[in-house]
């Protein structure tokens, strides 16, 4: 019996060996290009699809902007956020 499981514990020891040289590697992730994820980012921030055309874009960002100007107790950083998501997406 112990011959028996020692060869068993040799042949999955093979067998692990083999599949970690010859098995099946997981394919190389394709990078994301910053631009894209700045986009991605933007588009998250403001709310709006990824088809949005430039007056969604602004409306979202007026509507946001009116809930976190500093002037109305919001946070400035966020409001730098939002109007950087903005120039971002808007085509000027």
């Amino acid at each position: 019996m112990a011959k028996f499981v020692l060869a068993l514990l040799v042949a999955y020891a093979g067998w692990r060996l083999w599949k970690d040289a010859f098995g099946a590697r997981p394919k190389p992730r394709r990078a994301v290009p910053a631009e894209a994820a700045e986009r991605r980012a933007a588009r998250s921030l403001l709310g709006v699809a990824r088809d949005a055309d430039d007056e969604a874009i602004r409306a979202a960002h007026r509507r946001l902007m009116a809930e976190a100007h500093p002037d109305r107790g919001g946070s400035a950083e966020r409001a730098r956020a939002l109007n950087a998501a903005r120039d971002l997406l808007v085509d000027r």
